[in-house]
């Protein structure tokens, strides 16, 4: 049985149709878990409560988390570090592997020009404070040779079917299409790398099922040499047919903008990400499994073909 914790966001669902390639046992757990594959096991739980947790990762070989907590720093503060605990305690007692959907908030400020799994701890945001603590509480019990895990790492995400926890899709897909202006975070002229989610979820099911991928981390398959901010706002109107206009938003219209749209309410302290490049390197992942990423061509011509808006 291999399941996943948080299933119905976009990785969750791009995980699960990667998954039958290596099992027919698949249990998707949230609130309200909707089957992707025939023979998926539908668990409802609350992963806010203990009981819930451990019944949902017993009998499990693997566990995926890939929950999506609410973007709110006071939220991430109370439930993050409780969750990943009782998860880590259930899967040594059950003796379940871990693997953990991440992203490189930790990172000092100084990487982000070129993101590699060596990158340096040292968050400088509060939410970024948090997912180090996470990070730090699965490494450590792994390297104490409790726990078999590894954190699969994603740069800022955007793939087919994403609504409001897409920022490129708020940003930039949607007002594009409406013949609006495209909101670009801080200055159009630095690149910015983006996971294409179905690479996410293919590779987050090689590594789980790779045995000598654990105790490490892993950046997820990202396409290189990214666009910059202007590239990809012409790249989306060239494949829209529509005028690529856009604006650099400084944080006050960002914030402005967090009144009707909640993803963008809890972005100005991550607007640093959008002052210089964030170019995040995958060569580790392509080159120890032959990956080639999806070009942003052809996951902007993708998204635009699903249902975005």
């Amino acid at each position: 049985m291999q399941t996943i914790l948080g299933a119905g966001g976009p990785i969750d669902v791009e995980l699960a149709k990667a998954l039958p390639k290596y099992t027919d046992k698949i249990r998707l757990v949230s609130r309200n878990p909707k089957r992707i594959n025939d023979t998926d096991e539908l668990v409802s739980a609350d992963l806010t409560q203990a009981g819930d947790i451990e019944g949902s990762i017993a009998g499990s070989s693997i566990v995926y988390v890939t929950v999506g907590f609410p973007y709110s720093i006071k939220y991430w503060r109370t439930h993050w570090p409780v969750f990943i605990r009782r998860v880590v305690e259930a899967c040594v007692k059950h003796n379940t592997k871990l693997v953990f959907f991440d992203n490189i908030y930790m990172y000092d400020k100084s990487s982000l020009g070129h993101m590699t799994e060596e990158a340096a701890i040292n968050p400088p945001s509060k939410k970024g404070k948090v997912r180090a603590e996470v990070a730090k509480i699965i490494m450590d019990r792994v390297q104490k040779g409790e726990l078999t895990a590894l954190i699969a790492r994603s740069a800022d995400f955007y793939g087919p079917s994403i609504s409001n926890t897409s920022m490129l899709t708020e940003t930039v897909f949607k007002p594009l299409s409406q013949g609006k202006k495209a909101n670009w975070m801080g200055p159009v002229s630095n690149k910015h790398s983006f996971t294409y989610t179905p690479d996410a979820g293919k590779a987050s099911a090689i590594l789980g099922n790779t045995e000598s991928a654990y105790g490490q981390v892993w950046h997820l398959p990202t396409a290189g040499d990214p666009p910059t901010g202007k590239e990809w706002i012409d790249l989306v109107g060239d494949e829209l047919k529509k005028e690529a206009k856009c604006q650099a938003a400084p944080k006050w219209i960002i914030q402005l903008c967090g009144i009707f749209v909640p993803v963008l309410r809890e972005m100005p302290e991550m607007m640093y990400q959008y002052d210089r490049d964030y170019i995040f390197d995958s060569s580790k992942f392509e080159k120890a499994f032959n990956y080639k990423p999806t070009s942003y061509q052809a996951g902007i011509k993708e998204i635009i073909n699903s249902d975005y808006r």
